[in-house]
């Protein structure tokens, strides 16, 4: 008796390539992630902003009046309160200026030095002695600026004058005036512009009765000046 071979399964319909299938897209971030990242980028700006407002604030709030040229003021001239007008300054600049509550301390003062309008004024600017003061003479000195330190001069600097010598070693240009007998200590008291040539005129504090020798040398152009030390006030 043949046995009966057993039934054949049934084929598998044929289907997509899974293998070619594309995959998935990637998820995005989770949108409590995205509104947590905004969140504190929101919080880093308006720290910025408040300390923005602060700084501006500071500044604003540490601004102080002080006093300034309110015009030029030449140097020997009494202050009036003409010559003063306030000035808002940030405090802590590093300048020791006046304050302009001290307004009534600065008129009668006497300016040390030339001032230009809207020059602040500081406590060096200002003096209660008139100059030349007692035991002093104030005499100008025409210096060309071949004359003078490649440094220049400034209100404050002691000096030497000195005679120079003439054409071939004289000690004097012939011209019948006696030179300085000896060098005589002196201090700049002001410095005028130079003129189109760079000659400038300087203004010496020189004790009483050594103005007209001084003078008198200057008028010979054999004249010099030697710094002995800057700074200070004349």
């Amino acid at each position: 008796m043949r046995q009966q071979a057993p039934p054949r399964p049934a084929p598998v319909p044929a289907g997509p390539d899974r293998s070619r299938a594309p995959s998935p897209a990637a998820p995005g971030p989770a949108p409590r992630q995205r509104r947590r990242s905004i969140l504190a980028l929101g919080v880093v700006l308006v720290g910025v902003g408040a300390l923005a407002g602060a700084w501006a604030f500071t500044s604003f709030s540490h601004r102080a009046d002080v006093l300034a040229a309110a015009r030029d003021i030449p140097a020997g001239t009494r202050i009036t309160a003409a010559d003063l007008a306030p000035v808002p300054v940030s405090a802590g600049s590093g300048i020791k200026v006046i304050p302009a509550r001290q307004e009534s301390q600065a008129v009668g003062e006497i300016a040390a030095v030339s001032l230009r309008a809207g020059t602040l004024l500081v406590p060096a600017d200002l003096t209660a002695t008139a100059v030349p003061g007692p035991g002093q003479q104030l005499v100008p000195v025409a210096l060309k600026a071949s004359q003078l330190p490649a440094s220049g001069l400034a209100p404050g600097d002691q000096v030497l004058v000195v005679a120079t010598p003439g054409a071939a070693g004289q000690a004097a240009s012939g011209s019948g005036q006696a030179a300085l007998a000896q060098d005589v200590p002196a201090a700049v008291y002001q410095v005028s512009a130079p003129d189109t040539s760079g000659d400038v005129v300087v203004d010496l504090l020189v004790a009483a009765g050594r103005g007209p020798a001084v003078a008198q040398q200057d008028s010979t152009g054999q004249i010099a000046l030697i710094i002995t030390a800057t700074g200070g006030t004349g």
